[in-house]
């Protein structure tokens, strides 16, 4: 029975394992950013940037992940590393995620998984998306079906009372 309850406050909770992101985190990123920007090599200006990114798209805070999605998409193109690519990708698909695109999210997804097959973390998150596909298909036919059925009393009670 208490497997029962996990399972039912899972599928009702989302149930994925990504981190969240604190307002106070997103500030000291942000520092070390500036920082950088004026006396730091490429390399540390690129690390900064991409702590930043990362902070950015794991926070509660609608805006933030979006400015995270901004910061990565500009600079994926100048990415040459299939490492760093494949980690800017992973990071705009929690981007999408968080902001339930979850197709956008699960294309980007499938591309970091071309460069690297076996990463579990995408592998992981692909799982939680699917998964959630799914449970909202099952949500959505149950919204249906409740909304059929309304529909099929108050015809039936309005021919009841005409007769």
């Amino acid at each position: 029975m208490n497997k029962f309850s996990e399972s039912v406050n899972s599928f009702f909770s989302g149930g994925d394992q990504l981190p969240w992101c604190s307002r106070d985190i997103i500030a000291g990123c942000e520092k070390e950013v500036a920082e950088a920007a004026n006396d730091a090599s490429d390399e540390a200006k690129s690390e900064g940037i991409m702590r930043l990114s990362w902070a950015l798209v794991h926070s509660r805070q609608p805006e933030d992940v979006q400015r995270g999605i901004a910061m990565l998409e500009a600079s994926i193109v100048n990415t040459n590393s299939p490492l760093q690519k494949r980690e800017k990708i992973y990071l705009l698909a929690v981007g999408y995620y968080r902001s339930g695109d979850f197709a956008k999210s699960r294309m980007l997804l499938e591309q970091a998984l071309e460069i690297a097959p076996d990463w579990s973390q995408a592998l992981s998150l692909k799982k939680a998306i699917e998964d959630r596909i799914t449970k909202d298909g099952v949500i959505g036919i149950g919204i249906t079906a409740t909304a059929f059925g309304l529909i099929a009393g108050g015809i039936a009670a309005a021919l009841i009372r005409r007769n």
